[in-house]
């Protein structure tokens, strides 16, 4: 796809738009690696992820997923690698071994950063000590582990595979396997849940000394079990109960919200997912990987892999899907809906530094937002104030009037 461009301005936000620029520089390079097979889909899961067979095809995904990376080390050449990231599916059904030949197939193509983050998703019953000692041994160094509940009924609600006290376990596993960096997954707004049900479970995570915690509302989304046949969730008042009560004890015991779902101690927020919000760059490669890719002449392209994992592994289909380069008038609303999720937000530099567009095209939005009270009055910084993140997509709309 060729790049869009225009000789007259555009209007975005109420302010005239010049012609993009080249990026001065080019933001951190991350991967996205994706592994689409779970032991069993869970209800309220709308990712792209697929009930596993009894053995799983790691030497060809292995290399498809080799391949798939060459196809894309045109548009990255000359950068290094920041994070790496295994997403599924759950990335933990494969072998240490895959996954070695894997991680040395990608750094014999890009880069590794010296201090580089890679992270592995786990669920508790996939986990095993031998195994996560192996995967610690290959330089992966940060896992994030789906917890969802320690609560036995509210897991068989969730439809997942382990109980609450390999949920405990888990985390004590991988700190024997040496991970001194590791996540969990917790989900607030269950099925039936009080105020208690859920301060339960946080307090059991917060005992159990992740770094980082994602702490997150079940929602019913489109084509999942829950969507069609939903559950009772809890009343709109016990939700803001719960999320006012959960924020004000994290705080409480030294985790820092950053993003809005994501919290964590000191120094150590997810490296990889900031990169995201801040509008980084990062390869996708896998069945259904996406990705977003900066060129030095100011195109910003993203691109979206096949999504079925047997047309993934079909030598004789295309591994992408689609690509499109951002438009000058989709770039503010793509990098807004990332930069505003932050808390803090961003430094107002890093606009023009990551779209080539300039800070004056924001300037009517940025003004009716701050009138409105959904967005900090602090010219160095974009950031949502406490109501704005409230209400983060009527500060989005203030840019798109």
């Amino acid at each position: 796809m060729t790049h869009e461009s225009s000789a007259s301005p555009l209007i975005f936000g109420g302010a005239a738009q010049s012609p993009r620029a080249a990026l001065p520089t080019l933001p951190p390079l991350a991967l996205y690696i994706h592994i689409p097979w779970c032991v069993r889909k869970c209800p309220y899961c709308d990712f792209n992820s697929h009930t596993a067979s009894p053995v799983l095809p790691e030497e060809e995904y292995v290399d498809a997923l080799l391949a798939d990376l060459d196809q894309d080390l045109h548009a990255v050449y000359g950068r290094e690698l920041s994070s790496i990231f295994f997403g599924g599916g759950t990335p933990s059904l494969f072998s240490a071994e895959a996954l070695g030949r894997l991680l040395k197939g990608v750094e014999q193509r890009i880069p590794f950063a010296s201090d580089i983050e890679i992270t592995l998703e786990a669920n508790p019953g996939t986990f095993e000590q031998e195994k996560f000692v192996a995967y610690r041994a290959l330089g992966i160094n940060r896992l994030s582990i789906g917890i969802q509940s320690f609560q036995e009924e509210k897991l068989k609600a969730l439809g997942r595979i382990h109980n609450g006290d390999e949920a405990v376990r888990a985390a004590g596993m991988a700190r024997q396997a040496g991970f001194d960096n590791f996540n969990l997954d917790l989900m607030h707004g269950l099925p039936d849940q009080s105020l208690d049900d859920a301060l339960s479970d946080l307090r059991q995570a917060i005992a159990l000394k992740p770094t980082h915690l994602s702490w997150y509302q079940l929602t019913l989304e489109p084509n999942t079990v829950f969507w069609n046949q939903p559950p009772t969730l809890p009343e709109d008042d016990t939700l803001w109960d719960i999320q006012e009560a959960g924020q004000a004890l994290l705080a409480e015991h030294g985790y820092a919200q950053y993003e809005v779902s994501a919290y964590a101690q000191p120094g150590r927020p997810a490296r990889h997912n900031l990169n995201y919000w801040s509008f980084g760059d990062f390869i996708g490669i896998g069945a259904g990987a996406h990705g977003k890719l900066s060129h030095p002449d100011g195109r910003i392209v993203r691109t979206w892999k096949t999504r079925l994992p047997k047309d993934y592994l079909n030598p004789a289909k295309s591994f992408k899907a689609g690509e499109k380069a951002l438009t000058n008038e989709e770039l503010p609303f793509d990098f807004l809906m990332n930069a505003l999720r932050l808390t803090e937000g961003v430094e107002s530099r890093l606009y023009p530094e990551r779209t080539g567009l300039s800070l004056e095209s924001l300037a009517e939005g940025r003004r009716v937002a701050e009138q409105s009270g959904l967005l900090q009055v602090e010219p160095s910084r974009l950031a949502a104030t406490e109501r704005g993140q409230l209400f983060l997509n009527d500060l989005l709309q203030t840019f798109l009037s």
